[in-house]
């Protein structure tokens, strides 16, 4: 189970080293025009490597490089790569995209979270060289960035982890997909140990994560903080579900197809997430009812990371 586990975050990472080198060597779209944050009803996404807004049926697309993009309270986060020296980095901007914070990052960017308030920024990256891996293997890890104080949570395995009521001393625990609470204290995010995963609930203030529930990964709060949406495996075969975390009821959503991504909330009743519509074909967006009705539908195609601006975003905030 751990050798699965392994190749296939191996097999993840490969992909995502792939559409690096297409984005690269592909002609990226020309920029259309400009971002504006403050519209409402609208979705932040990536487009080809580039930062672009969809607004009702069109999108524009800016000049600016990104892999993985959130936004939230009037921050934004875009993780993306430099070019000398080669590395990555979170960079962090303001309602007008005026950048003001500028984050290293030990690997490659995977996921990216901000809080409602703006407050706290999350992310998630693959890396290679963990003792425990081996050679030519990667692990996930992920970090906190609090714009308040300053304070960097460089990894989340520097935090004291109880799965079932018991700390969890292992040394190949992974982290992934951080989610925030109103709060700004309280998060959710992925642990891996031992070939299974959970969905942890952390606290900033203790460095605690406790378990909430096993088989679920990159869960994604809902606005009114009463629901988390993550995907789910079954074999080799991840899904979307959302948990009532009052109840402990799951429900399974309605998107049949395969998919690897941290979903994001338009609002109260819709979930957003990436996946290829067809084999072979790059990522699109697609929102799904979040109670288990409906059916897929594509937002955007060549598209990823999306999310919600305007009023989806004020909601969030509530």
């Amino acid at each position: 189970m751990v050798k699965r586990t392994v190749i296939g975050v191996a097999a993840i990472v490969a992909v995502v080293l792939a559409c690096a080198v297409y984005v690269v060597a592909a002609a990226r779209p020309k920029p259309t025009g400009t971002l504006d944050l403050s519209a409402p009803d609208s979705v932040l996404f990536v487009s080809e490597g580039r930062l672009a807004q969809l607004k009702g049926a069109e999108a524009v697309v800016s000049d600016r490089a990104c892999a993985r993009v959130y936004s939230a309270g009037g921050t934004t986060v875009c993780l993306r790569s430099v070019a000398v020296p080669p590395s990555f980095e979170a960079v962090l901007m303001g309602p007008d995209l005026k950048e003001f914070h500028t984050i290293k990052l030990d690997g490659t960017p995977s996921r990216a979270r901000v809080s409602p308030s703006g407050n706290l920024v999350g992310w998630t990256v693959f890396r290679a060289g963990d003792s425990y891996m081996p050679t030519g293997y990667f692990s996930t890890t992920a970090g906190i960035y609090d714009r308040r104080s300053g304070s960097l949570y460089g990894s989340l395995e520097d935090f004291v982890s109880i799965v079932d009521g018991v700390e969890q001393g292992t040394k190949d625990r992974n982290f992934w997909g951080v989610t925030f609470a109103p709060d700004d204290q309280t998060f959710y995010a992925t642990l891996a140990s031992g070939g299974r995963t959970w969905l942890m609930k952390g606290d900033l203030a203790t460095r605690t994560m406790v378990s909430v529930r096993s088989n679920a990964e990159c869960p994604s709060l809902s606005p009114d903080g009463k629901r988390v949406a993550y995907k789910k495996r079954s074999g080799q075969h991840w899904s979307l579900a959302v948990l009532d975390l009052a109840t402990g009821v799951e429900t399974p959503l309605a998107e049949p197809n395969h998919l690897d991504d941290q979903a994001a909330w338009l609002d109260d009743r819709t979930v957003a997430y990436s996946r290829p519509p067809g084999p072979g074909e790059p990522p699109a967006i697609f929102s799904v009812p979040a109670d288990g009705t409906g059916e897929p539908r594509q937002l955007r195609a060549d598209a990823s990371s999306p999310s919600p601006l305007g009023q989806s975003q004020s909601q969030q905030s509530r």
